[in-house]
């Protein structure tokens, strides 16, 4: 690809994100998703001190669908989400606006692939809003567990799950680079201030190593032909509380999901669209 096309391409990704109304809702996936993120950090707070409830964007959904005004919420959270959905799916076909001179065609690719697996995460998030906002949402855990119970029923499904489980370690790995090395920064616009770069830091990481979890219980869930283990994030957590000192393994757990959610918010108002 040319350097004057690709100009062109990201020039259509641009028109496309600076909507006025477009960029509106989807910034406010960010805020959705910061709500959400929040909410999975403080169920996993309180199952540390022994409450109930789904760790998982679907116990976060379902938490607030029963919140004064929470069905509202929802169902903006799902125009947010395909809003966010739809401005990822541009920025795969037609490159990102922000990064319109990448260095190479390698991370083209990359930021394209990037661009179009948080384009499915926000089609699925907006899925179980839909379904939580209409009143027939189900736990995220169980769906989970009924997949992995199908896929093992045969050989390919199998290993199918452990290169899934293997790619799930790869984005938490991604994730938590991305917070050490502070590149979240990049995401960014203006001058973002230390606050802004400790609080994506411990957010970055925490979600890289509840994602990671996640994966490694899926691989376990496949070597020892036992879907129960493949829980999603609600079983990763629920993993975590019953180690040895899982009470602080939670609440800690909880706060770094919590300290993303905060960052989700600076994203919502900083964030290169």
């Amino acid at each position: 690809m040319t350097h004057t096309t690709h100009t062109g391409l990201s020039g259509t990704a641009g028109r496309v994100a600076q909507n006025g109304v477009f960029a509106r809702f989807a910034r406010a996936g960010y805020v959705m998703s910061g709500l959400v993120h929040l909410l999975i950090g403080y169920i996993a707070i309180r199952l540390a001190f022994g409450g109930g409830g789904s760790a998982d964007q679907s116990g976060a959904m379902a938490e607030l669908a029963d919140k004064p005004g929470g069905v509202f919420t929802l169902w903006v959270g799902v125009v947010a989400f395909v809003m966010m959905a739809l401005w990822r799916l541009v920025e795969a076909v037609f490159g990102s606006a922000s990064k319109p001179g990448a260095d190479s065609w390698k991370s083209q690719v990359f930021d394209r692939v990037k661009a179009l697996s948080l384009c499915a995460v926000y089609l699925a998030f907006a899925v179980t809003a839909f379904r939580f906002a209409k009143g027939s949402g189900q736990p995220s855990s169980s769906q989970s567990v009924g997949l992995t119970a199908r896929l093992m029923q045969n050989t390919a499904g199998t290993i199918a799950l452990v290169v899934g489980g293997l790619v799930i370690i790869a984005v938490g790995g991604y994730h938590v680079h991305k917070g050490a090395t502070q590149n979240f920064l990049d995401d960014l616009s203006g001058h973002p201030s230390a606050f802004v770069r400790r609080l994506g830091t411990v957010g970055y990481i925490a979600k890289g190593l509840a994602v990671a979890a996640v994966g490694l219980l899926v691989i376990l869930a496949a070597t020892e032909s036992d879907p129960n283990k493949s829980a999603g994030l609600d079983g990763a957590i629920k993993t975590l509380g019953a180690q040895p000192f899982g009470v602080v393994l939670l609440l800690i757990a909880g706060l770094g999901i919590i300290t993303y959610g905060l960052y989700s918010f600076v994203m919502a108002r900083s964030a290169k669209m």
